[in-house]
C-alpha cells in the first residue's frame, strides 16, 4: 500500500536518485536522450523551497520511494533549486492559480496510481489554502496524465536549458473542485 506524507530536508538525496531514473524512464519517446539529459541538469531536481513550505510530498511503499510532487503558494512554475534567482513572491489565492510543481514516479511504480494520490494531496492541500484554481506545467510525458485529470491545455512553452537547448513543455490548468 502506497502512503503519501510530506517531504523532509532529509529525503532530498532520495529525491535527487529518483527524479532522474523517472525522467529518463518516463520521458523515452516523447524527449530526445539529450533533452532528457539536459532537463535532469538543468531543469529537473528537488526545489527545497517547496519542502521549506511544506508543500512537497513523497510516496512511499514499504520504505521504498515511489514518486514525488507538490503544489506552491509561490509564482515559480516549475524547475528544481538549479533554476532559482532572487525572490519567489507568494500568489493572492484569491485571484491567481497555485502552482502543481516537480512531479516525478519511479517507474517500477508507474500507472499504478501514485501520482493520482500525490495530485489529490495537492489539491486538497491548495483547496484548504484557499486557492480555486491550479496550473502546471507539463511535461509531455504528463500531458496526458494531467488531461485525464481535468487540466486543460493553455500554452505550449519550451523551458529555457543553460546549453541552449528549449524543454517542449505545456501550460495547463484546472478548478479546483470543492471535494
Amino acid at each position: 500500500m502506497v502512503s503519501i506524507r510530506l517531504a523532509t530536508p532529509q529525503d532530498v538525496p532520495a529525491l535527487r536518485e529518483l527524479i532522474p531514473v523517472s525522467a529518463r524512464a518516463l520521458s523515452r519517446g516523447f524527449y530526445t536522450d539529450a533533452e532528457t539529459e539536459s532537463a535532469i541538469r538543468h531543469v529537473f531536481g528537488p526545489d527545497s523551497r517547496l519542502i521549506a513550505d511544506g508543500t512537497y510530498f513523497v510516496a512511499e511503499e514499504d520504505g521504498v520511494l515511489a514518486g514525488c510532487g507538490g503544489w506552491s503558494r509561490r509564482r515559480t512554475l516549475y524547475g528544481g533549486d538549479q533554476t532559482k534567482s532572487g525572490e519567489e513572491p507568494l500568489l493572492d489565492p484569491a485571484r491567481e492559480p497555485a502552482k502543481v510543481r516537480a512531479f516525478f514516479v519511479h517507474p517500477n511504480f508507474a500507472r499504478r496510481g501514485v501520482g493520482t494520490r500525490i495530485l489529490e494531496a495537492c489539491l486538497a492541500a491548495a483547496r484548504a489554502a484557499g486557492f480555486r484554481k491550479v496550473e502546471l506545467a507539463a511535461t509531455l510525458p504528463g500531458v496526458p496524465f494531467y488531461a485525464a485529470r481535468g487540466f486543460v491545455e493553455r500554452e505550449r512553452l519550451a523551458a529555457p536549458m543553460a546549453d541552449g537547448r528549449g524543454l517542449p513543455i505545456v501550460r495547463m490548468e484546472r478548478e479546483i473542485d470543492g471535494g
